[in-house]
């Protein structure tokens, strides 16, 4: 991975310009430095410089800019969602909202969102901005739809993948359609990136899904089954539960009143099992991450592709 270690070092060397905030009063400021400083893989600002160099060789401070912007809009939407969401910890760190307030972490967002904007306003173009105004709307539809799928008994797939489409896919898709077009892609091009993104983010939400329930602890960094105790509306889920009779249906509903969490977590499992969804959730994540290279060789750029490539490599090796 060494392509993609040398483009997040660069942004990494650019990263104080907008970790080390100036201004009055600290304390808007601070937190904003601390969310930004506690690290994260920064995937999707190397996903804006991979697109760029499809196109040009030498990075400019227009791909850093926008880099920045990407890296600070996908903090802020985490600062909110945490409030949202009562999170206790973000990367092994407590939430801003815990270790300050949450008025002070609404504002601080606010705050983020706004010098989004001016680092966009500093790139000056008007389409990139555009499709920024466009994504953004996207995420916070997606964001409604997440949250109103927790009061819904039944969610169709049909739904639950446009909802992460627009949550987790469509800043992916902006990430990589921004980079290129800023390093001089066409139309064509530059939409079949924002498609390829479309396909990356479905393929790491339902594989992320996945394992949820049929990872290993130790690979996946997270309790297994936290997905299956709250319910929650997944495509594996919706797929398990439309396949299910009434008397399953019945002793599932039973189960969760009465039974133990690992109780729960065996249970539904071997439903998701016996009813396919577990198959049927990995084949559509592994048909997209194959579709996704398949996009990539197909482009005519005669930049680098070994960028892209890699961190493709990088989110198609998450295993169980």
């Amino acid at each position: 991975m060494q392509k993609l270690k040398e483009i997040i070092a660069v942004f990494e060397a650019n990263l104080p310009s907008i970790t080390e905030q100036p201004g009055e009063p600290r304390e808007v400021y601070e937190p904003i430095s601390y969310i930004l400083n506690i690290g994260g893989k920064r995937i999707r600002p190397a996903m804006t410089i991979a697109a760029y160099k499809l196109y040009q060789e030498k990075i400019s401070d227009d791909v850093i800019k926008l880099a920045q912007a990407i890296e600070m809009f996908h903090n802020f939407t985490l600062m909110h969602d945490d409030i949202m969401d009562n999170s206790l910890l973000r990367r092994g760190h407590q939430t801003v909202h815990l270790k300050w307030d949450n008025a002070t972490a609404i504002l601080c967002g606010d705050l983020l969102q706004i010098e989004v904007y001016e680092k966009l306003t500093e790139i000056g173009s008007i389409e990139i901005l555009n499709l920024f105004n466009k994504m953004a709307r996207e995420l916070c539809e997606g964001q409604m739809n997440d949250m109103m799928f927790e009061t819904r008994e039944i969610v169709s797939n049909e739904d639950y993948l446009h909802m992460i489409k627009q949550k987790t896919a469509v800043l992916i898709g902006f990430s990589l359609q921004a980079g290129a077009l800023l390093g001089g892609a066409n139309e064509s091009e530059s939409n079949a990136l924002y498609d390829l993104g479309i396909s990356m983010g479905l393929s790491f939400q339902l594989m992320d899904d996945y394992l949820d329930s049929f990872g290993e602890k130790d690979k996946v960094g997270k309790k297994i089954g936290g997905d299956i105790l709250n319910k929650k509306k997944t495509f594996l889920w919706n797929e398990m539960w439309a396949n299910l009779n009434s008397q399953e249906k019945k002793s599932l509903n039973t189960i969760f009143e009465s039974g133990t969490d690992s109780e729960i977590i065996d249970y539904v499992k071997d439903k998701m099992k016996s009813t396919g969804a577990d198959k049927k959730t990995l084949q559509l994540a592994q048909n997209h991450a194959a579709r996704n290279g398949h996009i990539l060789s197909q482009m005519s750029s005669e930049g680098n592709k070994d960028y892209l490539n890699e961190i493709m490599t990088l989110l198609s090796k998450r295993e169980n």
